[in-house]
């Protein structure tokens, strides 16, 4: 089996480094995008098993715009085939902007699988990868 494609979105490139070293270490292959358009402009070329999305990149709220553009349910969506597919958001927007958001509580704003505030640890980031890739076959 191939390994999973891991598509790290996140504007701190020391963050993507904490990110990416313990998941290659695992055997993900993982691509990176720096913001959340160029995410999309790729999202096609990466095709992921799963998405660690940032909040605040080009806007504050850019990571929740790209979650919600995933999310389409509409056929016709231009990213319907990623509708699917697992996002794990990676926040510091709770100690940043004094806000909290849970998928649990705000499941219908905040289009995501699983959510994390920043900073992780590489086993709770390995943990919650793993879970959701396991989710993400059944779906």
């Amino acid at each position: 089996m191939a390994a999973e494609r891991i598509f790290i979105v996140e504007d701190d490139v020391d963050m993507v480094e904490a990110l990416r070293l313990p998941l290659e270490a695992h055997g993900y292959r993982v691509s990176q995008a720096g913001s959340a358009r160029e995410a999309m402009g790729r999202i096609g070329e990466v095709n992921p098993d799963l998405i660690i999305l940032d909040v605040m990149m080009e806007s504050d709220t850019a990571g929740f715009q790209m979650a919600y553009q995933l999310r389409n349910p509409a056929s016709d969506a231009s990213y319907a085939r990623y509708s699917k597919v697992p996002i794990l958001m990676l926040t510091a927007i709770g100690s940043v902007k004094r806000m909290k958001f849970s998928p649990e509580t705000d499941g219908d704003f905040l289009p995501v699988d699983a959510y994390l505030e920043k900073p992780i640890r590489p086993e709770t980031l390995l943990e919650r990868v793993a879970a959701l890739l396991k989710k993400g076959e059944r779906a």
